[in-house]
């Protein structure tokens, strides 16, 4: 029998989110919804869409949350599982131009949501910080929840404005400067190792598709090979010292002593997701078609597992399998690889921001679940923003070739014009 009702989520306790919410999702809906019928009634006109893109979210979206909202051991049906639907496909109906203000705007958005948590700490403190946090690498400082749900949120945004930022930067230095300090400071306080790592992965690979060439012709300058030879000697030296560490440090007694400890302990258990992973696949074994369904845990799923702080099994693969079961990891598995392929082939016309998005969002899906669609929140805005990014590529890609073909032919037509306009030579007079 198929449940109605709405699935049980964390209530909005404050009478304001109550009202603030449903206009929200409102408005959004009514962007997305306008978006996708201006497309179809102009679809002459309108950008060539990127059909591969579309159909592997539609695909993934039935997978995952269609189907099991229907035939799973549990199934509910709600209205809040439209709206990913909508909003993504909106996203992938951009061009090349809607593509950068779309993101300039997500830049702009994300640093005044930032910057109105740093604010708020002074104020109100007791709002913004997590006081209670004591598995941080910086003791005695509070973790910044800003105006996010929860920190590790906070840690997403402020890393997804970064990458944005180092390819969308604000003309003004003094502006571009002030948004660096803004969103590092976030990152820092928020304390999310995931997001620290996200940081510095996604930066490099758009460092190097940026200046990677330039860096390469400079390495291999053979007029200035001084600084070819001091990375050569600066890599030397690092294998030196790894070598070292490992053959005459006492590293396994120092690692054995650490895993000992309580750190040590949490850290061989993931902080306790061994736990919840088993109670996923679990989970999965008892429905492995179609899995348990939306409501897995929520509220009563937790508080009958005892787990009462695991508002998802913190692993895409193993979230997916156990709520959408073995029909949602398959659209989990093809929608995947294509974000990989799309992303690897759009990297250079994107400026690196496409591979970086992916994998920022692999990385988190080790410990987080980035491609849930039961609902929309924080998590969705890095899927959609590569949404968005690939579909803006491959619409300049694909207006690029329409251009081409249509100077080839008009190239080989010319000839063939220009003959019939070319004066009949006259025959010299007697």
């Amino acid at each position: 029998m198929i449940n109605f009702d709405r699935p049980e989520v964390d209530a909005v306790k404050s009478p304001l989110g109550r009202l603030i919410l449903p206009m929200i999702s409102l408005l959004i809906l009514t962007i997305s919804g306008e978006r996708i019928i201006t497309h179809w009634l102009k679809r002459g006109d309108a950008p060539r869409t990127p059909h591969f893109v579309f159909f592997a979210f539609v695909i993934f979206w039935l997978g995952t949350v269609g189907i099991p909202a229907v035939f799973s051991s549990h199934p509910v049906l709600s209205h809040d599982f439209i709206y990913p639907l909508v909003i993504g496909a909106a996203g992938v109906l951009v061009s090349g131009s809607e593509r950068d203000t779309a993101l300039r705007t997500v830049r702009d958005a994300l640093m005044f949501f930032m910057l109105g948590g740093l604010l708020l700490v002074p104020i109100s403190p007791s709002v913004v910080l997590d006081t209670s946090y004591g598995q941080g690498l910086i003791p005695g400082v509070p973790r910044l929840a800003g105006l996010a749900p929860h920190a590790v949120s906070m840690g997403l945004l402020s890393q997804l404005s970064l990458a944005i930022l180092l390819v969308y930067p604000y003309k003004r230095v003094a502006l571009n400067r002030l948004a660096w300090v803004v969103g590092l400071s976030v990152l820092f306080l928020a304390q999310s190792k995931t997001a620290w790592i996200a940081f510095l992965l996604c930066s490099s690979c758009i460092v190097f598709f940026r200046s990677g060439p330039t860096l390469w012709k400079t390495v291999n300058n053979p007029k200035r090979p001084e600084f070819g030879i001091l990375v050569v000697l600066v890599f030397i030296a690092s294998l030196l010292v790894l070598v070292t560490l490992v053959f005459f440090s006492d590293l396994d007694v120092q690692l054995n002593d650490f895993f000992a400890t309580s750190q040590g302990a949490q850290l061989l258990s993931l902080t306790g997701r061994d736990r919840i992973w088993a109670v996923a696949y679990d989970e999965w074994q008892r429905s492995p078609v179609f899995g348990y369904g939306p409501t897995m845990w929520d509220v009563t799923f937790r508080a009958a597992v005892g787990m009462p702080f695991a508002s998802h099994a913190h692993n895409q693969f193993m979230d997916t399998l156990s709520r959408s079961g073995a029909v949602g990891a398959g659209a989990l598995i093809i929608y995947a690889a294509t974000l990989l392929v799309l992303s690897i082939r759009f990297t250079k016309a994107s400026r690196g921001l496409t591979l970086a998005l992916f994998l920022g969002i692999v990385l988190r899906a080790v410990s987080e679940v980035p491609l849930l669609l039961f609902g929309y929140g924080p998590e969705l805005i890095a899927q959609l923003i590569l949404l968005i990014v690939i579909a803006g590529c491959a619409s300049e890609a694909s207006e690029h070739r329409a251009r081409a073909r249509e100077k080839v032919q008009a190239q080989a037509n010319f000839p063939l014009h220009g003959a019939s306009l070319q004066p009949v030579s006259m025959m010299p007079g007697r």
